[in-house]
């Protein structure tokens, strides 16, 4: 059986190999501000989080991971170029038995460098692989930025567009909307009913019910009735991006898909370029594209402010990833107040790390 004082052992043998790796080590507070994680990641993360109530500081969160708090740390006056890493537990909510564990040990790396970020992705992933490899573990990558771009480049509203961007970290919710936008879903008759009559005013008027105003009211029937009226998105387009969503093959080889449709799509290609860029910066770490798998969609369902490469670590089983990180450029902007630095990173959890060691013996 795991012993907690093994799972420390092996963390600190993994937060030896950051520092080694040039990372300076820095502590994070456990209590972190929910208003500031409801702006990143929406109401959906109190199903996942613990909350409390503080007399000072207001409604309170047990801290779901470490990105937040030490990019907020880094853009309060860290210099740069910087890397990080940290040793601690997370707090993660479950709502039903299984793998998932409700509290956890995380090691982890950060690195902000403005100055040639697919080098920095392919050396973050080169040190995660030489600790992980030699336990036989699944690498998957993929590359968020490409999917965004795609969206961002449609023939459509800015309205559609923002909504799809909203749930890209949601992959049901994005397919249901791709699917209406597209054309491809059957409005049901009592939504089609419901804008007709907003369309004509001849709704019924209802009660005021819940914390939304009354001009806020007007303003999403207005909506309603304009996204109504709007076309579907081009076929042509829609295909792309479906295809998009189902692409999975070694990076070498969706990289020469993704250079085929890009004529048709021309928006991904600085996207692509970037990955292009950053599979030649894996080459010269001594990993080989042509073995390394890529699927488009990978990291949408658990990386929510990735925006960029991302990339997992996987034991056998469907069991959670032993590592996991990616790019997360936007978020420095977010927590910059008004200031912004490219920033990748990634944790391992070393129970996890320990359980395949002792699997081996």
């Amino acid at each position: 059986m795991t012993t907690r004082a093994a799972i420390r052992a092996e963390a600190e043998r993994i937060f030896a190999a950051f520092k080694a790796a040039g990372a300076v080590a820095v502590e994070a507070d456990t209590l972190l501000s929910a208003e500031i994680l409801l702006d990143l990641y929406g109401e959906d993360i109190r199903a996942r989080a613990y909350v409390t109530q503080d007399p000072l500081h207001g409604e309170m969160m047990l801290r779901p991971d470490f990105t937040v708090p030490v990019v907020q740390a880094h853009m309060q006056g860290g210099a740069e170029p910087a890397r990080y890493c940290y040793m601690g537990e997370v707090y993660r909510k479950q709502d039903h038995l299984g793998p998932h564990a409700s509290e956890y040990l995380q090691v982890g790396f950060e690195m902000f460098d403005r100055a040639a970020p697919e080098a920095a992705d392919a050396e973050l992933f080169s040190l995660f692989n030489g600790l992980l490899s030699p336990l036989g573990l699944r690498p998957a990558t993929g590359d968020i930025g490409i999917l965004m771009a795609a969206v961002n480049g449609l023939s459509t509203t800015p309205r559609r567009k923002a909504a799809l961007l909203r749930h890209i970290w949601r992959p049901a919710r994005f397919r249901k909307l791709l699917d209406r936008f597209s054309g491809r879903a059957v409005v049901p008759e009592a939504r089609l009913g419901l804008l007709d009559r907003l369309r004509t005013g001849d709704a019924d008027p209802a009660p005021m019910i819940g914390l939304r105003s009354e001009a806020e009211i007007a303003a999403r029937v207005s909506a309603l009735v304009e996204d109504a009226g709007t076309p579907p998105i081009a076929a042509p387009e829609a295909a792309l991006l479906y295809d998009l969503l189902t692409l999975q093959a070694p990076a070498r080889a969706a990289l020469s898909h993704l250079r085929g449709i890009t004529p048709m799509l021309p928006a991904i290609e600085p996207a692509v370029d970037r990955f292009a860029s950053r599979l030649g910066a894996l080459e010269r770490h001594g990993i080989n594209p042509s073995e390394l798998p890529f699927v488009a969609s990978h990291g949408r369902s658990s990386m929510e402010y990735y925006d960029g490469f991302v990339f997992s670590f996987h034991g056998a089983g469907d069991g959670p990833p032993v590592a996991s990180g990616g790019r997360y450029d936007a978020l420095t902007a977010v927590l910059g107040q008004g200031r912004s630095i490219p920033a990748v990173g990634g944790i391992i959890r070393p129970a996890l790390v320990t359980a395949l060691r002792e699997a081996m013996t």
